[in-house]
């Protein structure tokens, strides 16, 4: 059966696969990368300030180089990296631009800086900040969807879960302004990090339990010896009917965050009412080609496409 295209799915695969190229060796910190062009018809608001922790609190905005005579739904990248590298200026899916949404990609707290729950106190603090100053960019307030890859995988995860969270808030402005977010695209995040390393196959590329480990560095020492840390970094901890619908999508040969740990929120999601779509990508480790083929960018658009982008009003 073939499958239409939408005509920017070649400009988002481009970005897509850049994004992700510093995706596939997590535990190691990408080169140094450019701030990227800015897409024609484009135009950025850079390094806005969106709490108080300096470059770690930091984002990029990109919106229509022609004002929108409509508030624009909203999608955020938030990078990967092990939670110890990676930054906003490598933000994937700048393809979104060209079918009507604006697109920020955020800077946050990376593990050497600050230990969990920093980084998810981070995001939401991003969150909050675009929702406060929706009107002063043209956004909608009501449709903020989020995606990421990996580590960035694992904090979208929480922001779809954690809308009503209050203890994952963090003490940055705007706190009187909702973090919840409408949609979650994650790209092969962890979730149940107590259960990496039993589920990892023997090709694994660190040991999770370790201290030395990103997870390890995530949360200050060995995840075993630090569990009740770990639980409030679980989104499967958090997850309630109101939860924000998700698309997973992950490798079937991942060997940095092993295939189960998608399976697992994908199930509790469902188990919830939650609306869930998890694609396996097969033959695919973490992140790679796959992810970006026609068949599986249509699949993002359709489902940013049913969450974020408002209903036409019913004839009267």
């Amino acid at each position: 059966m073939s499958v239409k295209r939408s005509p920017w799915t070649s400009a988002l695969a481009v970005t897509l696969l850049i994004g992700l190229s510093a995706q596939a060796d997590a535990p190691k910190s990408p080169p140094a990368k450019k701030a990227p062009p800015v897409p024609e018809g484009a135009k950025v608001e850079r390094d806005l300030e969106y709490g108080p922790h300096g470059v770690g609190n930091k984002l990029d905005l990109y919106l229509p180089e022609k004002e929108a005579d409509h508030p624009l739904p909203l999608v955020i990248w938030i990078h990967g990296g092990g939670w110890e590298a990676g930054s906003k200026d490598a933000p994937a899916g700048m393809g979104m631009l060209k079918v009507g949404y604006a697109v920020a990609s955020i800077n946050y707290r990376l593990s050497q800086e600050a230990k969990y729950p920093a980084q998810i106190e981070d995001c939401k603090a991003a969150v909050r900040f675009l929702r406060a100053n929706a009107k002063k960019y043209n956004l909608d307030p009501d449709h903020i969807g989020v995606f990421g890859a990996s580590a960035g995988g694992h904090l979208v995860a929480l922001l779809g879960t954690t809308g009503g969270v209050k203890e994952l808030e963090g003490s940055g402005p705007n706190k009187d302004v909702s973090s919840r977010v409408q949609a979650v695209i994650d790209w092969f995040g962890p979730t149940d990090m107590l259960k990496m390393k039993e589920e990892a196959d023997d090709k694994a590329v660190f040991d999770a339990d370790s201290a030395n480990s990103p997870v390890g560095k995530l949360f200050g020492g060995p995840i075993q010896e630090h569990k009740e840390l770990a639980e409030k970094a679980n989104p499967i901890h958090f997850i309630t009917k109101d939860a924000a619908p998700f698309l997973i999508m992950h490798g079937d040969k991942d060997n940095v965050v092993p295939l189960a740990q998608s399976r697992i929120l994908d199930d509790a999601l469902k188990a919830a009412k939650v609306e869930s779509t998890l694609v396996v990508i097969e033959g695919e480790g973490h992140g790679g080609p796959g992810f970006g083929t026609p068949e599986n960018l249509q699949k993002i658009v359709d489902f940013l496409n049913k969450h974020l982008k408002p209903k036409a009003a019913a004839p009267k």
